[in-house]
């Protein structure tokens, strides 16, 4: 073990931290590093991501502290949004830009109509192959751990969703298109299709998420912006409510007495029509409670802050409003 590691790490003094950072990922280093990266720089007890983006990929990558991590979900079912960068005329084994080249064609030229023909095809719901390079477990071991091994994998085929490919630019061999499709879409093998359908291979050659469910990478920070950010009490003024990760779920207020007993998990008589998640606050709108759903004329809790929690939401709230205010 590294004494030296071990003992940086204990000075350390983790604290309770509460909210979503919205991080824009840069290229070239995984999710786990950049969320641990983050992890220290907030001194957070607790921290996850909501869903891993290659160390090929950049873009939005949201992290959850402490209270937020109870509504991650919601984001890794969200459906996303990329902007990928495709390079025809070459396939690798992996379907992007790490892998080894398997084929080559020279001189390929794929003109505009043409793709987007291609990417018409690809619209709408499919059964789609895993690739084995990937994150996805198999017994508890990555796929890709198992492609560096030589071994190949028997993998089931997924439903995934494709609501759109826009091509944005390119010319000749390189373009790059706009993708809206369902969580678990592997961007990757939509290179690959692309390339096949067009008879002359494709992989990609780089990829960035723009958005998760109503999540934009326009609100988001970089790593290397966070950790310019000397004083702790600034940084923390970057972190958002955990509803952001639910702002397109409808929104119920309920008064003093039903959000207290609202946080018990007691339910309660409420004039809604039935809905499959909503997100309720008390009094004001500005103090968020968490997650239920409606049936029958009753909210039902789902995932509930602690009064602990709720309270110091409320207090980084108030404090920050106090420090917007003029002098």
């Amino acid at each position: 073990m590294n004494t030296t590691r071990a003992t940086a790490r204990a000075r350390i003094e983790r604290r309770a931290v509460h909210g979503v950072l919205l991080l824009d990922k840069d290229a070239g280093f995984s999710s786990n590093a950049a969320l641990q990266i983050a992890k220290r720089g907030f001194r957070a007890e607790k921290a996850g991501h909501t869903g891993t983006l290659d160390p090929l990929a950049s873009g939005l990558l949201p992290i959850c502290f402490g209270a937020a991590t109870k509504f991650a979900q919601a984001s890794l079912d969200a459906d996303k949004r990329y902007l990928a960068t495709l390079r025809f005329g070459v396939t690798t084994t992996t379907g992007d830009l790490e892998g080894d080249v398997v084929t080559t064609i020279a001189d390929v030229t794929v003109s505009r109509a043409e793709l987007e023909r291609a990417c018409a095809t690809l619209v709408g719901e499919s059964l789609q192959v895993p690739p084995m390079h990937s994150a996805l477990k198999v017994d508890g071991k990555p796929l890709y751990a198992y492609a560096r091994a030589g071994v190949a994998v028997e993998r089931a085929p997924r439903r995934v969703r494709v609501d759109g490919i826009r091509v944005v630019d390119g010319a000749a061999d390189i373009w790059t298109v706009e993708i809206a499709c369902s969580k678990g879409t592997y961007v990757r093998t939509l290179a690959e299709d692309l390339g096949a359908a067009l008879g002359c291979g494709a992989h990609l050659a780089a990829l960035r998420r723009t958005g998760s469910g109503p999540l934009d990478v326009r609100d988001a920070v970089r790593l290397a912006d966070v950790e310019a950010i000397t004083d702790e009490a600034e940084r923390d003024r970057l972190l958002r409510s955990p509803d952001v990760l639910l702002s397109d779920a409808p929104a119920i207020t309920i008064d003093g007495a039903d959000a207290a007993r609202f946080l018990t998990g007691l339910r309660r008589r409420i004039d809604h029509v039935d809905a499959g998640l909503v997100r309720v606050y008390g009094p004001g709108h500005d103090t968020f409670l968490g997650t239920g759903h409606v049936r029958a004329g009753e909210l039902i809790a789902s995932r509930l802050l602690s009064p602990d929690e709720v309270g110091a939401l409320v207090g980084r709230r108030r404090a920050s409003l106090r420090e917007s205010l003029p002098a």
